[in-house]
């Protein structure tokens, strides 16, 4: 394209909900229940494990990590989705865009890896337990949490300085529910065969090398956990672990078939179903999952509400 082709936008229109003008309250109020869920369910992990010294150990310190990123995961896209739901103008300013999208990217990336620490914490408590508390120490958990937060950051500067370089020629109106790298991709009408390479590269390292990890520890998880003789070991050995592979499911299934796969396969339609799963639904069930069978955190429940009607009873 030439450079008189070129319009320098000063925003750009979201159309993710455009074709669903009779359902926009309705939307409204479901992404709303959603967010404040997720807000709720999040905040609660973070509260209960750090008021239980007992929950003081690096699975839980992963976990208040999760819960920290998927409170400020869905808040960079869900309120401004609302806001469009209930608004004639659906639009995003370019500095805007460029925000959203850095900052999502951001917390995608650090979910990809900090699942892979999770797994890997989880692989060293089963497989061996005897060397775990050395192993799974302070230090390294900090360094592990650390390395998840500096890479996260490096993949979202990356991608969107790669993004926005891209020349927009005039059409500003983006089909999708927010500022992703697929629909603008598509929007742009410039050369997107490094942006294409470069999403390829980086998924194979923050996407499918931690999944491949993931799925290995998980493998010598099941096998150190068919050996257990007793059923009621194997049952607690496979139940501190359910949670977090299925939230490993929901999480990669999503993200790589978004990210990690040619332009000229993308279908916006679809990929807008798979976007609402693991940058909305997910971070909601998170929590959920995380908790309903978990004994140390009711537990930990329990023993805050004890002390709680204990310092009633002293102040009556």
């Amino acid at each position: 394209m030439g450079g008189e082709n070129q319009t320098v936008l000063s925003e750009f229109i979201i159309l993710g909900f455009s074709n669903l003008n009779d359902f926009q309250f309705l939307l409204f109020t479901i992404f709303l229940i959603i967010y404040l869920c997720t807000l709720g369910g999040n905040i609660f992990i973070i509260v209960i494990t750090l008021a239980d010294s007992r929950l003081h150990t690096p699975m839980y310190f992963f976990l208040r990590n999760l819960a920290f990123l998927d409170i400020c995961y869905t808040t960079t896209n869900v309120p401004q989705m609302m806001v469009h739901l209930l608004s004639e103008r659906k639009s995003i300013s370019y500095g805007g865009c460029v925000v959203q999208l850095s900052a999502f990217l951001f917390f995608v990336g650090v979910e990809c890896l900090l699942l892979a620490a999770m797994a890997y914490d989880r692989y060293t408590a089963i497989c061996k337990p005897l060397r775990y508390p050395v192993i799974m120490n302070k230090a390294l958990c900090s360094w592990l949490a650390a390395t998840c937060w500096v890479c996260g950051f490096l993949n979202s500067v990356v991608h969107t300085v790669l993004t926005f370089r891209l020349p927009f020629c005039g059409n500003n109106q983006i089909n999708y529910f927010f500022c992703d790298i697929p629909p603008l991709l598509i929007l742009s009408c410039g050369d997107t065969s490094i942006n294409e390479l470069v999403l390829l590269v980086i998924g194979v390292f923050i996407g499918w090398a931690p999944f491949l990890g993931i799925i290995l520890s998980y493998l010598c998880i099941i096998s150190t956990i068919l050996r257990i003789h007793s059923s009621e070991g194997r049952q607690k050995a496979f139940s501190t672990c359910a949670s977090h592979l299925l939230i490993v499911l929901l999480y990669y299934g999503s993200s790589i078939f978004t990210y990690v796969r040619p332009i000229s396969t993308y279908s916006l339609a679809k990929d807008r179903l798979i976007s609402v799963l693991y940058s909305i639904v997910t971070p909601m069930l998170n929590p959920l999952i995380y908790t309903l069978r978990n004994k140390d955190i009711r537990n930990a429940l329990r023993a805050v509400g004890e002390k709680t009607a204990t310092f009633k009873f002293y102040l009556s």
